[in-house]
């Protein structure tokens, strides 16, 4: 059997960002796992689905590939989040967030084989989101990320800095706000959470 695909190693510019310090990284298109949704990720049932099916989904398309001799490790988590009106975005009303849940995986697994994965996760769990659960090619291109610990509801400042990093070498900002969660937050202490956030511009 060839050896397990580790995305997270492979792309430690994109993943294992420097502790402190804010950086410009190119990312290349990356197939994902993605569940589309809307609301307070902390209330509404619509992301805790969402979450229920990458993960089902990500290990049963593991199972498939490796029985093939092909194997891979699940990524992190990853999030794009953003509001049709910025200002909602900003001031933190949750309630009015919309967001793309997602797992990077490997260039192998294709659109069938998430469909096929997909049908038989469901077919043995209630996978409310299942049927909203998509393999997409996603390619954010330049962007600036920063390696964040603490809360999630006191990154504020950090996402401002970044924002300033980026006007300070002249980008404009472009895309969604990303987040990629490298702590399991009900594991670790909400101020040892580490958490990276990027902002594609150009």
């Amino acid at each position: 059997m060839a050896d397990k695909v580790d995305l997270g190693k492979e792309l430690k510019a994109l993943y294992a960002p420097p502790k402190g310090r804010t950086v410009v990284v190119d990312v290349p298109p990356l197939g994902f796992l993605m569940v589309d949704g809307a609301g307070d990720p902390n209330t509404a049932p619509a992301y805790r689905e969402a979450l229920d099916a990458l993960y089902s989904v990500a290990y049963t398309t593991k199972f498939a590939m490796k029985a093939e001799g092909r194997d891979f490790a699940i990524g992190v988590l990853e999030g794009l989040w953003w509001s049709d009106d910025p200002g909602v975005f900003a001031g933190g009303d949750r309630a009015k967030w919309q967001w793309t849940m997602m797992i990077a995986v490997p260039d192998f697994v294709t659109a069938a084989g998430v469909s096929a994965a997909t049908a038989k996760a469901a077919a043995k769990k209630d996978l409310p989101a299942a049927a909203r659960l998509r393999w997409e090619r996603f390619a954010e291109g330049k962007a600036a990320q920063v390696l964040y610990f603490g809360r999630y509801a006191d990154e504020g400042p950090t996402i401002s800095a970044l924002h300033d990093h980026i006007a300070g070498i002249g980008g404009t900002l472009s895309g969604k706000h990303h987040e990629i969660y490298l702590s399991d937050p009900r594991r670790t202490a909400p101020e040892k959470l580490r958490t990276i956030i990027r902002q594609p511009f150009r």
